[in-house]
């Protein structure tokens, strides 16, 4: 079993830096809110805790003839030998994303699906890939 990390760079670190900073400039702002109102914490900090689990959480994995992705509640399993094409360094703006960053992969397998993740390191995880199927169509 080889782990390979995601990618987190661009957007999700401003969302993570403003739910982190929101709660704190309320506090700094009005400090009584949060001992008058304490039940105001949870619109605040639920959103933070859902970018913290999706920001930790996000990996990928290969595990005998399956590639696993994980990030926050995005959990799947698809089969190598099932996967046609991968697109490299490309961006999908819809479908199925356990992804944290711009120019990863997308992964056609199956017939007609398609999947987008974003790995620290395109080139590692794809040529692993290619050692269990080497028919995969890699486009540049």
């Amino acid at each position: 079993m080889k782990v390979y990390k995601a990618k987190k760079t661009g957007f999700i670190n401003f969302l993570l830096i403003g739910s982190v900073i929101l709660p704190i400039a309320i506090f700094l702002l009005d400090q009584n809110t949060f001992s008058e109102k304490p039940f105001i914490l949870l619109p605040l900090l639920s959103p933070m805790i859902l970018i913290l689990w999706i920001y930790f959480d996000t990996s990928y994995k290969i595990e005998n003839e399956d590639l696993i992705y994980r990030s926050g509640f995005l959990r799947g399993r698809i089969g190598i030998s099932t996967i046609q094409e991968i697109q490299k360094g490309k961006t999908k703006w819809s479908g199925v994303k356990p992804a944290l960053a711009a120019k990863g992969l997308i992964i056609k397998f199956n017939r007609y699906d398609e999947i987008y993740i974003a790995p620290e390191s395109n080139e590692k995880l794809v040529s692993d890939l290619l050692k269990i199927n080497a028919g995969i169509k890699i486009i540049e």
